[in-house]
């Protein structure tokens, strides 16, 4: 059994010699920077770089190409349709200022119709307010007429008979015609 463990070390000291001596040569350098190696790197170099140009060009290129293209016209009609709303809404606001207008216009005429029809009304009214007073002021002054031609005629009356009384009571007779025509020139003035 000591045979046995000896042995597997030796062995295992050989493996371990021979390992060295080939890290040996191949731990001289990066193998990218051995020039052995440069026709074969560069040889990968061309084919990586041709597949990747005709990856880019017929593949890649196209559809980059034909997104902006496809985004330029979609900007180019969205623009369009931009300025087309544009004039579109200035147009609005053009109609909707002449409809503001036509209305404050409208509304004007409606007030102006309002306000002549209502000062016919009060026309009408002051009209026929002033035919009621003047007819009741002529009948006032009929009546003020009659109620001082009543009271002259009281007046009269009561100075003649107040003149008879008077002149009875100072032991006279007095003539009714005579007394008439002094109480009646006195009235007079």
């Amino acid at each position: 059994m000591a045979n046995t463990t000896h042995e597997a070390a030796g062995q295992a000291a050989d493996a371990a010699g021979h390992a060295a001596a080939g890290h040996a040569t191949e731990a001289a350098g990066m193998p990218q920077l051995e020039f052995s190696t440069f026709p074969n790197q560069i040889f990968w170099l061309l084919v990586t770089l041709v597949v990747i140009y005709f990856v880019l060009t017929r593949v890649a290129l196209p559809r980059i190409a034909s997104v902006l293209a496809e985004r330029h016209g979609t900007i180019t009609n969205d623009l369009a349709a931009a300025e087309e709303l544009k004039l579109k809404a200035l147009e609005a606001e053009e109609a909707y200022n002449k409809a503001l207008a036509d209305a404050r216009a409208e509304a004007h005429k409606i007030i102006a119709e309002a306000k002549a029809d209502i000062q016919a009304d009060l026309d009408m009214a002051i009209e026929k307010a002033d035919a009621e007073i003047a007819a009741k002021s002529a009948e006032s002054e009929k009546r003020i007429a009659e109620i001082r031609a009543g009271a002259m005629e009281s007046v009269t009356e009561v100075a003649t008979d107040t003149a008879q009384e008077i002149v009875a009571a100072l032991g006279q007779q007095a003539d009714a015609k005579a007394l008439a025509d002094a109480v009646a020139n006195r009235l007079k003035g």
